[in-house]
């Protein structure tokens, strides 16, 4: 049986905010058409279910919650997981904003990416909150750098900083410079000797939404198309 997926449902901060379209037509529909492979996840049980009501989602999936927060991640990462193995979809919720950005759904995008399974979010507004959010990295501390610069001795030292960095670091180029970009972070690892774990995002929100989590080298060899948007996480 194919494994399921984990799907980040951004949430409004405001009590009083409403739902957006995209996440609130997905739930729905998980809701009604797809309840038996689908596992609804939220971190506080009154709250949650108060805010699932007042988006006006199906009243009868409030008994089925599963509560997920900072008591219990470890253990319930692994039941979710299980859950996932089996075929169903997890809808992470958190109590508002954006679940696994700087909160306790991180351990669960770690175990899923740990076993090959499928990370995605329905939309959010900030790609770089996002990008963190869906890679899993630890990201308690952050350095955004950026763009790199255009100067050829300048971007190497640029880059070479990212790698000695020990916080999770966030790069960004123009599309096109993608592939020269990873070619660059190859060439400094190599003659530099440091080595980070690196989390691509590539066209985040779009049908041709791609992760992919390794070397910079092995990034080269898998992309088949270089010119999207992307959003590059370097980290210990």
């Amino acid at each position: 049986m194919p494994y399921g997926k984990l799907i980040l449902i951004p949430t409004p901060l405001s009590e009083s905010g409403v739902l957006e379209p995209v996440a609130f037509a997905i739930l729905n529909e998980a809701s009604t058409s797809f309840v038996e492979s689908s596992v609804f996840v939220i971190e506080d049980l009154k709250p949650g279910r108060k805010r699932w009501l007042e988006f006006g989602l199906p009243r009868h999936i409030v008994d089925h919650f599963f509560l997920y927060n900072e008591h219990n991640a470890l253990e319930s990462s692994k039941l979710l997981l299980d859950e996932i193995k089996i075929g169903k979809t997890v809808y992470l919720m958190s109590d508002g904003g954006l679940p696994a950005f700087y909160d306790p759904g991180i351990e669960l995008v770690r175990l899923c990416h740990q076993h090959k399974i499928k990370v995605t979010s329905t939309p959010f507004f900030n790609s770089v909150v996002l990008a963190l959010a869906l890679s899993g990295f630890n990201h308690r501390k952050f350095w955004f750098e950026g763009f790199l610069p255009l100067d050829q001795v300048d971007r190497k030292s640029v880059i070479k900083k990212l790698l000695i960095s020990k916080e999770t670091s966030i790069l960004m180029d123009t599309p096109y410079r993608l592939k020269r970009v990873l070619e660059e972070i190859s060439e400094v690892a190599s003659q530099s000797g440091f080595k980070k774990k690196l989390f691509l995002a590539l066209d985040l929100g779009k049908s041709n939404e791609e992760l992919i989590l390794g070397t910079s080298s092995e990034m080269l060899e898998v992309i088949k198309d270089f010119k999207r948007e992307f959003v590059l996480l370097f980290s210990e």
